[in-house]
């Protein structure tokens, strides 16, 4: 591991260049993909998602190469995960993760979370992550994937915290809830959408206001602690870096608690942000 990028950031950000609000060119995304893995800042970047519905019209084929590591990214359903893990296997591409939404906002994601299961195998050696609307039947959707993680199964809870509408964004009560509810089960989590920046801030041309990557790492090392719902909102809710970096301070050799990562269309942004608050001290530009 690269001495610039300590541990507690390791794998931090996946590399979501294709998708909103990026929306970048797949060939564009591989090129940039493959200079970020070179960069001083390497260690920072977790694998390229992709789309299914790209692989299974061929267009990362010839662009990839065997070797090149990828996270699956469902856009087609659960149902429609087995042809482009297929297709990538023939090509040589290295998944490292499959992540996929098993309900809409409102569905009950039971039926979904029971299908993807069945593809997650150990012996297969992909991270699953099912993605879970914080809406009804969260919490048994999290006792069904504890219980299967529990029994060997290499899966965990995904959370989307923004996207193109208000209702996308979940308060700091809601993600603190779920945050605590994957403590209590021992259940990583991964999140999603609308964390580019460190710190909560209002867009102001949206007028959405955003969770701050550093807020969810003082908020996981405080859940991780046996912290209450209300004190990792608290966390969740501050605009002030300095309360979210003391509860940092000291801990950037551990590994973060539960928190997986989160998936950002730009790895410019959140890598700009880590070396103001001082997390991170490269001496080239991205």
């Amino acid at each position: 591991m690269s001495t610039q990028v300590p541990a507690l950031l390791d794998g931090l950000v996946d590399d979501a260049a294709v998708f909103p609000p990026g929306s970048a060119s797949l060939p564009n995304a591989v090129a940039a993909h493959r200079r970020h893995r070179t960069a001083w800042y390497a260690d920072l970047v977790g694998p390229l998602l992709v789309p299914a519905s790209a692989v299974l019209g061929g267009k990362l084929r010839s662009l990839a190469g065997p070797g090149f590591v990828v996270g699956l990214i469902g856009d087609t359903g659960v149902a429609g995960l087995p042809a482009p893990l297929s297709a990538l296997a023939e090509d040589g591409t290295t998944v490292r993760q499959v992540e996929v939404a098993v309900a809409k906002r409102g569905e009950d994601p039971q039926p979904g979370l029971t299908e993807l299961l069945k593809l997650a195998e150990p012996s297969a050696g992909v991270d699953v992550y099912a993605e879970i609307p914080l809406t009804f039947g969260v919490m048994g959707a999290l006792d069904a994937l504890a219980a299967a993680r529990a029994a060997g199964a290499p899966v965990a809870a995904k959370f989307r915290t923004g996207g193109l509408a208000a209702e996308l964004f979940p308060t700091p009560a809601e993600l603190a809830a779920v945050i605590c509810a994957c403590r209590d089960r021992d259940l990583p989590f991964k999140l999603t959408a609308g964390l580019h920046h460190a710190v909560r801030h209002l867009d102001p041309e949206t007028g959405f206001s955003h969770h701050g990557f550093v807020n969810v790492l003082a908020a996981a090392f405080a859940a991780g602690e046996g912290g209450t719902v209300q004190a990792v909102a608290e966390l969740l809710t501050a605009t002030d870096p300095r309360p979210l970096l003391q509860r940092i301070g000291g801990r950037l050799a551990a590994a973060r608690p539960l928190w997986v990562g989160f998936g950002s269309c730009s790895i410019v942004e959140p890598l700009t942000d880590l070396a103001r608050l001082g997390l991170l001290n490269g001496g080239d530009e991205a």
